[in-house]
């Protein structure tokens, strides 16, 4: 059996941070019911072209997944366990704002229901810079977020947090990192502020005080070292752990192992295939699966993905695993990314689009 990944796209949020460029919609709890039937749909669309497959991780991402609700997300993964050969013991990952983990019935619906890990954005320990880049939630809402989850049986949890925000210290970064620490969880994700062009932080990068890329580097470097004192594993480069906890579905994306992803904006790579599906809401609720890229990566463009990616990992690549071709034409490659799939998808999609389930 083949193994497979499942990434759902939940868009909805309460309110859009100042940095996020993922498709996220807020104020659009209206459309929630009619998201999960079209999900759904979609979900059971993909049934038969995945029959030899055994579903190993399922991954809610979004937008915050956890505004949902427990009875709709039960519904989705019903679902899954319905289309899907799940596997005794799968990942089954639920991302949350803080905020919107705040009733311990809740989580405990949803732990019962099959959720075994649980992924809280807590960006930051310190309340003045959370609502500086637009966080609805407070430090104080993140620690008993932690404290309803393990009551309500999670034993796997991962925080995030960033680095690198406006009018950021190193020592205000420090003390990020000890308070999260502080609240043990198994695993941490550490990243570093990009300012994305179309968001309000590009738009008023110029009113903050940002940390420059020399400042950033410090503040990633003491998280290595102070995570690796702490006895947390560093298996990618903004990804740490305790041991045996590094998140299966994520190290999917670093190995090239097949995943589909479902909901506007979600991506995936499955059959050898890479797709898109379009960030718009409505078409995707009035039944239209729009596929808004596709290529098929050739074995060169494969295995040179696979070495840059194993580069991610403290794992790294094996030389001995190298294609002598692979190592002269590695460098070429990184330099021309940003051309590397632009002629050749149209000409791809053409072709292979009318493959691919529309619900």
């Amino acid at each position: 059996m083949r193994s497979l990944g499942l990434y759902i796209h939940i868009p909805f949020c309460k309110a859009k941070c100042i940095y996020c460029d993922f498709y996220s919609l807020p104020r659009a709890e209206g459309q929630m019911d009619a998201y999960v039937s079209a999900l759904t749909a979609q979900l059971a669309a993909w049934r038969e072209r995945t029959a030899d497959c055994t579903v190993d991780t399922v991954y809610f991402g979004g937008g915050t997944p956890s505004y949902l609700g427990p009875d709709r997300l039960r519904r989705l993964l019903d679902a899954v366990f319905q289309s899907y050969r799940v596997a005794p013991g799968a990942e089954i990952t639920l991302e949350a704002n803080p905020d919107s983990a705040q009733d311990i019935s809740a989580l405990r619906q949803l732990h019962d229901a099959g959720f075994d890990r649980l992924s809280l954005g807590m960006q930051s320990a310190d309340d003045a810079e959370l609502r500086r880049i637009g966080r609805v939630h407070t430090h104080a809402q993140t620690v008993r977020a932690v404290e309803n989850a393990r009551a309500a049986g999670f034993d796997n949890l991962s925080l995030d947090l960033i680095y690198g925000l406006p009018e950021q210290t190193m020592t205000r970064w420090q003390a990020n990192l000890d308070a999260a620490l502080a609240l043990a969880p198994e695993h941490l994700s550490c990243y570093g502020l990009k300012v994305e062009e179309g968001t309000p932080l590009f738009a008023r990068r110029e009113r903050f005080t940002l940390p420059d890329d020399d400042a950033q580097a410090d503040m990633y470097l003491s998280a290595v070292g102070l995570l690796a004192r702490q006895g947390y594993e560093q298996y990618e480069i903004s990804n740490f752990c305790r041991p045996g906890r590094a998140s299966r579905h994520n190290s999917r994306y670093w190995t090239l192992a097949e995943y589909l992803g479902f909901g506007p904006g979600a991506h995936s790579d499955f059959g050898g295939e890479r797709f898109a599906l379009a960030r718009d809401l409505d078409a995707y609720l009035a039944g239209h699966i729009v596929y808004s890229e596709c290529s098929a990566p050739s074995a060169r463009e494969r295995e040179t993905e696979r070495v840059m990616l194993a580069l991610r990992t403290t794992r790294g690549v094996a030389a001995d695993t190298l294609p002598v071709s692979t190592a002269f034409t590695m460098a070429a490659t990184m330099l021309n990314t940003s051309r590397h799939t632009t002629s050749s998808s149209a000409t791809t999609c053409k072709s292979t689009l009318t493959n691919l389930p529309r619900a």
